[in-house]
């Protein structure tokens, strides 16, 4: 994989589709979760690129990026990703960020921060999780009978799984958000899908979250089939540095889909995100709106 980055025009950077939006001192780090790719962002995007410099990129999986760069072994763990974004920082000479993860992002996040804190001024888990599989004393969201349901029915009947699973992700009767994810989705082969789910869901980094010694505020919807409310209290408890959780009154595990707005009011609450406006419209955004075209390779 290194030597494949090497190869690449502009390095890592590059290779996983690296762009910067806005001309702010500060920049802000947007990662996408499982199944999506630096696309996700579309809606609340614009609005910070009117106030930061906004860095996105998409993880090594995602179908925009050169299948030589993806090692199924390599990227068994959340390591790996967390290595190629303090690369992708080091490279574009990033360093004091605003770093929003959604979903397994949040987590890889969480572990580069532990690496190199001088990269991260400030950390923002949006529906994120060290553990999505139950254990004593914790709820993680799922037993390992429906994650393994999981994993055949991506194995067996792919398309069939996403129709079902989307709709559920999403939480509410959004349109737009679920094509788009269900597009999304289908864009992988079943492989990497699985390959992928696997190293999520059956991964538990609870044991980094007291080295993590970064501010953080944790979003959370309050109702998410993937991730429980509790979890978002969790990662505060153990967390060695100052958290906060904020909680969305929305469903779903896509509130950045979902509620833009809503999202956006809570980071404008984050001390280091105070001038963040919501322009209107962002705040009566329909569902077959989109707020602007974000980079696909």
């Amino acid at each position: 994989m290194a030597a494949f980055a090497n190869e690449c025009v502009g390095g890592l950077a590059a290779a996983l589709n690296a762009h910067t939006y806005g001309n702010g001192s500060q920049t802000i780090v947007l990662s996408h979760g499982y199944g999506t790719d630096q696309s996700v962002w579309h809606y609340i995007l614009p609005v910070l690129a009117i106030y930061f410099k906004v860095l996105v990129y998409d993880l090594a999986f995602s179908p925009n990026v050169n299948p030589k760069l993806y090692d199924p072994v390599r990227y068994s763990n959340y390591g790996a990703y967390a290595q190629d974004l303090t690369s992708v920082l080091d490279e574009l000479k990033v360093k004091d960020s605003i770093f929003v993860g959604h979903s397994m992002s949040a987590m890889i996040g969480g572990i580069a921060a532990t690496r190199r804190p001088d990269l991260f001024r400030h950390l923002v888990w949006l529906n994120g999780s060290p553990r999505y599989l139950n254990d004593t004393g914790y709820n993680g969201g799922s037993t390992r009978v429906q994650l393994d349901s999981i994993f055949n029915s991506i194995k067996t009947n792919y398309a069939g799984w996403v129709q079902s699973f989307v709709p559920a992700a999403i939480g509410v009767n959004n349109t737009a958000a679920i094509e788009e994810f269900k597009s999304s989705l289908l864009r992988w082969s079943p492989q990497v899908a699985l390959q992928t789910a696997r190293a999520v869901f059956l991964k538990d980094y609870r044991r980094v979250l007291p080295y993590v010694h970064v501010p953080s505020t944790i979003i959370q919807s309050k109702e998410d089939i993937i991730v429980p409310k509790s979890v978002a209290y969790y990662i505060k408890r153990k967390l060695g540095a100052p958290a906060r959780v904020r909680v969305l009154k929305t469903k779903g595990h896509f509130p950045h889909l979902t509620v833009p707005s809503r999202l956006l009011r809570v980071l404008k609450k984050i001390k280091v995100c105070p001038f963040i406006e919501v322009p209107l419209e962002i705040e009566t955004l329909q569902d077959t709106s989109r707020a602007c075209t974000i980079h696909r390779a």
